[in-house]
């Protein structure tokens, strides 16, 4: 730019205001362009030109610009676009008789621009030149301001199957269900598609332009288009550029070769990768290669109703009669990094995912977390919007990840002994806790199932994980430890636990497999007994319908059951932190309620009163004081009986299940065995005097199985991780 100071006015003169009047008056009007020999009209303002920056009076480039563009064609001005491929002025910028020859071949952005203002002083035309701040678009990439011109191209008319593309929208579920009104949008709204681009690489648009012409007249028809096919399906795309006219063109156009000229333009990449169910899923489908049209699911990140999505809709719409290429479309977010930033190479805060997965120098991420857990993060997130990952996220995931792989531990470490084909128990025998667990795993698998089939991977995740930790850890399988490992061998309260341990575990390996597929296989290929021939492998078969199909049972009871023990254990903390207690099996608990209701279930799980089916003895399996992992429990009349029974300081009001709630220490002896308080340990028994009738029984009945046909597995207890 030429320094303003040259430009300045002499000091103290002053510029004359002839006259004042709206700019509106000079519509209609001509103007002499200062360097050229022609004149110009002056239009009207379009929307675009307000008065909030410059003068309001706006110079127009038809051949330069979107909305000058526009406005030149509504109202008949000449299109010229003096400016190259490589942003330099052409002759028809040097056709003056001010500037002559001296523009051609100059950079619109460097010398040229200061060659213009030059000339403008040199015709007296210019009074001052200044820098001033002003919005103009940039390239992203280079950082520098981007150069507009109107040039010949390609098109395809969207007005022919705008209404048919439309009502394939209707046809596709669109997840989440705002994408249906974002396409929606971009469809209704699409101008003519611009299919060609100028770039030095792509798939080229066979077309030939005439030579005389210099591109008038074209050469494109189902010949040659057949013909080029045939070349490219032999040699690829580069079969353009490298060969000659002579060779591209069919027999009957040969003999006029020197006539045509291949012409350079590529068809726009969103063209590409918008027909690729044909290229790909179409043909494959046609071959019987595993594919179906149109696809199941096309997945991408938001920005892509405007590109992808929308490409592959038109494309396929106007070419297979109003069919939508795919079934159903999956938009995601954005992966950002842990504090909400974008990840840049620049800013160093990309997160490599085989980083993750295999470990490396960053210090952050050093650990090898595997697929698994990276895969685990992904389905946990909610994709419809954007994400973060960083290393405390995924270290979080990690500790998910352990949660479900020691479940899995300790369900196959529980079935050493167990042979689903002799030592199941059948169904109408098995405890109400037992029916009640495997109507729960149904309702889960389920809900899993559905979450999965409906693309809502977080709901799966977290189905998982509440089913693992909730139902499982914290509940069925901490009471189920007393079953396991006290009960004789064969005795019916522990085939029972292991039958419903059995359904859990291969309802859990099926489960987790889309999820964490290492894992499920890893768990289906340690099962402690022979699986199906045909399901050798966790990805076979799917999920049976037994184990999809067991009914809800006592579901209310249960509940309740669990209230209370969370109200229990709230208390017993009280009493820990005072060490008047250490395990909860140390102390005994007094409840009390005034609801009928609730009363009659405690009295029903209330020690010999348990309602258990005939062939299981009185095993304590929908025992309370087993439910709640206490030795003693006392169902009172009274509010006054708790607390009498209990320090006051250990009674409280049961925020869950509204009783009233008391602990003290137990009555009686610690059995050195199962660790049950007993007022009669030591009596009545062959193996010592620390022992309880119900392990003395249970050890001789083992010490029976080992000397005829079984040798005890040493099974790890590994609690799972709550």
């Amino acid at each position: 730019m030429i320094p303003q100071s040259k430009f300045e006015l002499p000091e103290g003169e002053k510029l004359e205001v002839i006259a004042t009047f709206p700019g509106s008056a000079l519509v209609g009007t001509t103007y002499q362009h200062p360097l050229y020999e022609r004149t110009s009209p002056v239009l009207a303002g379009g929307d675009y030109i307000t008065t909030e920056s410059g003068t309001g009076l706006v110079h127009t480039a038809p051949g330069h610009g979107q909305e000058d563009y526009l406005t030149g064609m509504k109202n008949g001005l000449e299109l010229l676009s003096p400016v190259d491929d490589v942003g330099k002025f052409t002759i028809e910028a040097g056709s003056s008789t001010v500037v002559g020859d001296d523009l051609v071949g100059k950079s619109v952005l460097g010398e040229g621009n200061t060659a213009v203002i030059e000339a403008l002083e040199e015709a007296g035309a210019l009074i001052r030149a200044e820098d001033y701040g002003h919005k103009y678009p940039y390239d992203w990439r280079t950082k520098k301001p981007t150069i507009f011109r109107a040039t010949a191209q390609w098109f395809a008319s969207v007005e022919g199957f705008r209404e048919d593309a439309l009502k394939a929208v209707d046809t596709v579920q669109w997840i989440p269900d705002v994408g249906k009104n974002r396409i929606n949008s971009f469809i209704e709204t699409r101008g003519d598609w611009c299919i060609s681009r100028q770039r030095s690489w792509g798939v080229p648009i066979p077309v030939f332009y005439d030579r005389e012409t210099g591109g008038t007249e074209v050469l494109l028809n189902e010949d040659t288009l057949d013909h080029i096919q045939s070349i490219v399906a032999e040699h690829g795309t580069d079969a353009w550029w490298k060969m000659d006219e002579i060779d591209l063109l069919p027999e009957k156009y040969k003999a006029e070769a020197d006539k045509w000229m291949k012409g350079t333009d590529t068809m726009d990449v969103w063209f590409d990768s918008g027909t690729s169910w044909a290229g790909v899923v179409q043909e494959r489908a046609e071959k019987e290669l595993g594919l179906s049209y149109p696809a199941d699911v096309y997945l991408e990140g938001s920005d892509q109703h405007r590109g992808w999505f929308q490409s592959s809709l038109l494309t396929s719409v106007a070419a297979n009669k109003g069919q939508a290429p795919y079934k159903a479309v999956l938009t995601h977010g954005f992966v950002l990094d842990e504090k909400g930033f974008k990840m840049s190479k620049s800013l160093g805060n990309v997160v490599n995912p085989l980083q993750v997965i295999e470990g490396g120098n960053n210090k952050k991420l050093e650990p090898a977390y595997g697929a698994d857990v990276l895969r685990l993060w992904v389905a946990s997130v909610d994709y419809a919007s954007d994400v973060r990952v960083g290393a405390n996220i995924i270290k979080q995931t990690f500790e998910s990840y352990r949660k479900l792989r020691n479940t899995a531990r300790y369900l196959i470490g529980n079935l050493a002994d167990y042979d689903p084909k002799t030592d199941a128990v059948a169904y109408e025998d098995l405890p109400s806790m037992d029916k009640w667990m495997l109507g729960t795993m149904s309702q889960s698998l389920n809900e899993v199932d559905d979450a999965l089939s409906k693309y809502q991977f977080s709901r799966a995740t977290n189905e998982v994980l509440r089913f693992a930790t909730a139902d499982l850890s914290n509940f069925y399988l901490d009471v189920a430890k007393d079953r396991l490992y006290i009960s004789a061998v064969n005795d019916a309260r522990r085939r029972s636990c292991q039958t419903v341990i059995h359904a859990l575990l291969e309802g859990f390996a099926k489960s987790i497999a889309p999820i964490l597929p290492h894992m499920a296989e890893d768990i289906w290929q340690n099962l402690p007994y022979k699986a199906d021939d045909d399901n050798s492998s966790v990805f076979e078969g799917g999920i049976s319908k037994e184990l999809t199909s067991y009914p809800a049972f006592d579901t209310e009871k249960w509940n309740l059951v669990r209230d209370v023990r969370t109200d229990v254990n709230q208390v017993l903390e009280l009493a820990r932190q005072d060490k008047l207690v250490g395990a909860s099996l140390d102390s005994a608990a007094y409840i009390y309620t005034s609801d009928e209701n609730i009363r009659k279930v405690l009295d029903e799980l209330d020690g010999d009163k348990s309602l258990i089916s005939p062939s299981v003895k009185t095993n304590g399996v929908d025992e309370l004081r087993t439910a709640l992992m206490i030795s003693q429990v006392n169902i009172v009349d009274s509010e006054d009986e708790v607390t009498s029974s209990c320090d006051n300081a250990y009674t409280a009001k049961g925020e869950l299940s509204g009783c009233t709630i008391g602990v003290t220490k137990a009555e009686g002896t610690k059995c050195g065995r199962c660790w049950f308080y007993d007022k009669e340990v030591g009596t009545h028994t062959n193996h010592g005097p620390d022992v309880c009738q119900r392990c003395d029984e249970a050890i001789s009945s083992w010490e029976e199985v080992k000397e005829t046909k079984f040798n005890p597995p040493v099974v790890e207890e590994v609690a799972p991780v709550a």
